[in-house]
């Protein structure tokens, strides 16, 4: 999860805090419209959570 923060920290000018906003909204969305990948998008989250070492 943080390469994805990292990249849109400096790649979109956000700061981190912006950053984990818009991958949170981004998920959210996601699953809101499609919900039948609200699995996946949770396991793909946690999974780089647990990559980065936040659990």
């Amino acid at each position: 999860m943080n390469e994805l923060i990292e990249r849109l920290t400096k790649e979109a000018g956000l700061n981190p805090e912006q950053a984990q906003k818009a991958v949170t909204t981004i998920a959210n969305f996601v699953k809101e419209k499609f919900p039948m990948l609200g699995g996946a998008v949770d396991q793909i989250f946690a999974a780089g959570a647990k990559e980065d070492g936040a659990e």
